[in-house]
C-alpha cells in the first residue's frame, strides 16, 4: 500500500476451469501492455512480467491457485482493475 492508503496489489484466485492458459495469459497482457509502468503477477515466490504471455505461463497456474496482480505506480489503477475484473469473471468461460 502507498503512503496515501492506495492499494497497488490486488490477490485473486484463478477461478476458470481451464486455469491460467495461452488465452486467458494473453487477455491480461494486452491489459499489461497499456499499463504506464510495469505490471506483475506474483504466484508464491515467482514474480512474472504480466505483458509477457510466456512469463506468465511460466507461473502454471491452475484452477484454484492464489496469485496477486502489483502495479508500481497509481497512474495504473484502471489497469489493475481491468485484469482484476478478468481473473475474478474467469476470463469470460
Amino acid at each position: 500500500m502507498s503512503d496515501n492508503g492506495i492499494e497497488f496489489s490486488k490477490d485473486l484466485i484463478i477461478r476458470n476451469q481451464l486455469g491460467l492458459h495461452a488465452r486467458s495469459a494473453a487477455m491480461i497482457a494486452k491489459i499489461a501492455q497499456q499499463a504506464a509502468a510495469k505490471v506483475w503477477i506474483i504466484r508464491d515466490d515467482e514474480k512474472a512480467d504480466a505483458a509477457s504471455i510466456i512469463d506468465v505461463l511460466t507461473l502454471a497456474c491452475a484452477k484454484g491457485t492464489r496469485i496477486s496482480v502489483q502495479i508500481e505506480i497509481e497512474a495504473d489503477l484502471d489497469r489493475l482493475r481491468e485484469i482484476a475484473e478478468l481473473i475474478e469473471n474467469g476470463f469470460g468461460e
